[in-house]
């Protein structure tokens, strides 16, 4: 590592060249990465998309939809309305790329008093409609007293867009204010706090930049935009701050050269055994073979890597060229670390280490009590601001036009396949029992079908109507519920939305055999997949990161406590948060409106957190190790340490906290409460956790620490030949 640096400073004009170079080339593309990205990311090849696929091949069921929502104000006579409503569909006629456009007029129902509503059908996904939504703004206008307003996936997903790019720009005001005048405190000299910060942008910028060309092998979804820079801001400032801190120690002392070159030897090999925690961490991800997590664990380890290369080439280069300038510009005047409170707090925190640990495990295990109250929710339509018009517009239509009870939250389309025409009078009788089986299911509220759209119970005669009736009465019900050998049903639960026991039912009815094959679909059973996906994978990826975290640390600190300490006490400090999170977003407090907790929070927070943490037990453990290496006194290495590392940890803690905590003011449920949480997650470990329980314990284990099949004993033999 030291060769290495050399070589950086020798090279230093060359290393920024290939930088510019770099950052021009991946700001170009990063520009483009928005208009390449859809969807919420919720996207898994099981079940659901298989009946999905049926539906739309065979039932003509329409690949999106928007919905167009009528409304009127009560000075607004009826006749203006449906005038209004007619020139409006009239207009459509210059549209050409919708499948079908059905106005209000066509069916009974679709108008009611001051609310209509009419149906655009489109043989595209929702996220691909982007074009046509834009041409559909631009025919679609409002008069005084009469609007019309479009809702539907398609909307939604493209407001969603919207929002998360707005949220970003919002939380980087906010945050990156805050982050300069942290790096202030910390350096005391603008030149130097502004080089974290820089750092961090040109990772971001070099990763979106990167992950723009995967979008031609990959759908990313919107998520991506706050994503990275939550993650690529952070920690690339963390890095920054390391390696910045341990330069200017080093140069009071050194020339630029021996400075640059320990600073890499030592920060430097922080900082990789830092990257690699986070990176094992986000790729626990990989397991969950789910769009959005695939998404976030591609993005996520794409600027770990980037932003560990930044801050071992780039910023080395940087330093090289500003040598001693790096404290010019100062504003404040840094105190001297033996006398400051930060040596001050390490002697309490070591003179009571019982009092100290007990302290901190009571608080964190008060913080996990509501853990055990969690309800876990996709997010969907409330995703969005509550004011967003799309939002409004299909609160509004499902509270005229659709009854609680048979709204798609509750629904479960099932296609039942038969040997031979389902029309047939054996077929029919086998369709029949699954249908009476499914009726007399306690969770089961109304079946539709074609029994219950005839009102006909009786086989026999549905079979005499079917092939031998009135062709035009029974056209609307086959076109609908009928195709050769495959027939509709539409089952409603009498659940709550996200109901655990709606998807439970779904996964049971899926397994049974019923006397034909069925293919169930619709929101419940996505749900249900989704769950399924998770519960199942996530396990895998918690062990590796697990395994993986145990392995780097040890290779670290030539350590076995050490490492089961710093896994422990991230379990214990995530579980707080979760308690917290909780407390806050679905029990209500603080001002929040309860709401459920986003299904990705538990997963991302927990990958991404427990990786991020681990910088700090880095950074500090490091310390100690070196000052320990030197002395042979586990205490006096554990106080110098904790004397050498607690300002730069919590600076670093109080940037992450800022940059993630930022998007909290974001209107995006799932990233507020992201945001959050990993804003929470930081502060309990960077406090509680890494200034108060960790060096408690390592008092307490004395020079049991540093046990290593051995390397206690020959450690202590190197000390009698050197003593201190």
């Amino acid at each position: 590592m030291e060769k290495f640096g050399g070589y950086i400073y020798r090279n230093r004009k060359w290393v920024l060249m290939i930088w510019v170079i770099i950052i021009c080339l991946c700001g170009f593309f990063a520009l483009k990465l928005p208009s390449v990205l859809s969807g919420n990311g919720f996207e898994y090849k099981g079940e659901y998309n298989e009946t999905r696929k049926l539906l739309e091949e065979n039932f003509g069921h329409a690949k999106s939809s928007i919905i167009l929502v009528f409304e009127k104000d009560q000075s607004v006579s009826n006749t203006d309305f449906r005038k209004f409503i007619k020139v409006t569909i009239e207009k459509l006629d210059d549209f050409d790329g919708a499948k079908k456009i059905t106005s209000p007029f066509e069916r009974e129902g679709m108008i009611k008093d001051q609310n209509a509503y009419g149906l655009i059908t489109f043989d595209k996904k929702a996220e691909n409609l982007s074009k046509e939504i834009e041409k559909l703004k631009t025919l679609l206008k409002n008069k005084p007293g009469l609007k019309v307003t479009m809702t539907g996936e398609p909307i939604i997903v493209q407001d969603l867009n919207v929002a998360s790019q707005e949220d970003l720009a919002k939380a980087e005001m906010i945050g990156l204010p805050i982050a300069l005048l942290v790096l202030v405190l910390a350096f005391g000299s603008l030149v130097a706090a502004s080089l974290p910060l820089v750092i961090g942008v040109v990772s971001i910028l070099a990763t979106m930049g990167t992950l723009y060309f995967f979008s031609y092998s990959a759908d990313l979804t919107i998520f991506i935009l706050n994503i990275v820079p939550m993650i690529g801001l952070a920690l690339s400032i963390d890095f920054a701050l390391l390696f910045i801190n341990r330069y200017k120690e080093e140069l009071q002392s050194k020339s630029i050269r021996e400075s640059l070159e320990i600073t890499v030897a030592t920060a430097g090999r922080s900082i990789i055994f830092s990257g690699l925690c986070v990176f094992i961490g986000l790729s626990g991800l990989w397991f969950i073979k789910i769009d959005i997590f695939q998404n976030v664990a591609l993005g996520g380890m794409i600027v770990v890597l980037i932003s560990a290369l930044c801050a071992l080439t780039f910023l080395p280069a940087l330093l090289a060229i500003l040598g001693k300038k790096i404290n010019k510009l100062s504003v404040l005047r840094i105190s001297d670390k033996q006398t400051s409170i930060w040596h001050k707090f390490a002697k309490l925190v070591m003179r009571r280490p019982v009092i100290m640990a007990a302290a901190a495990l009571a608080i964190l295990l008060v913080g996990l009590i509501p853990v055990k109250q969690m309800v876990l929710a996709i997010p969907g339509t409330d995703s969005l601001p509550a004011k967003y018009p799309s939002r409004v517009a299909l609160e509004t239509f499902q509270e005229h036009f659709i009854a609680e009870e048979k709204r798609d939250a509750k629904k479960v389309t099932v296609v039942l396949q038969t040997n031979g025409k389902v029309i047939e009078k054996n077929n029919l009788e086998k369709v029949s029992k699954v249908i009476d089986k499914l009726e007399n299911d306690q969770l089961v509220n109304t079946v539709d079908s074609p029994f219950s759209a005839t009102g006909i119970t009786n086989v026999e005669q549905l079979y005499q109507l079917l092939n031998h009736g009135n062709m035009t009465m029974t056209a609307p019900i086959t076109d609908y519920f009928i195709r050769d050998n495959q027939m509709l049903l539409e089952v409603y639960l009498n659940t709550d939305e996200h109901s655990a026991k709606a998807r439970q039912w779904v996964s049971e009815w899926s397994e049974k055999d019923i006397g034909v094959k069925a293919s169930f679909g619709g929101p419940i059973k996505f749900e249900q997949e989704i769950f399924a996906e998770i519960y199942q994978k996530a396990p895998y990826g918690l062990l590796l990161i697990m395994v993986s975290t145990f392995i780097i640390l040890m290779a670290a600190f030539r350590s076995i406590l050490i490492p089961i300490k710093a896994i422990l006490m991230n379990v214990l400090s995530l579980g707080c948060t979760f308690g917290i999170v909780v407390w806050i977003f679905q029990q209500g407090h603080l001002g929040i409106t309860p709401v459920d907790i986003a299904l990705i929070l538990p997963v991302f927070v927990f990958t991404l957190v427990f990786g991020l943490s681990m910088d700090y037990e880095v950074f500090l453990i490091s310390r100690i190790q070196e000052f320990y290496i030197r002395t042979g006194n586990n205490s006096e290495a554990t106080i110098s340490g904790l004397t050498y590392t607690s300002k730069i940890i919590t600076s670093a803690a109080a940037i992450m906290i800022v940059v993630t905590g930022a998007f909290a003011f974001t209107g995006v449920m799932p990233v507020k409460q992201l945001g959050v949480g990993i804003a929470i997650a930081i502060f309990i470990d960077a406090t509680i956790v890494r200034m108060v329980l960790v060096p408690a314990l390592m008092k307490l284990l004395g020079d049991w620490n540093w046990w290593f099949f051995g390397y206690k004993n020959k450690h202590q033999q190197d000390k009698r030949k050197k003593p201190a």
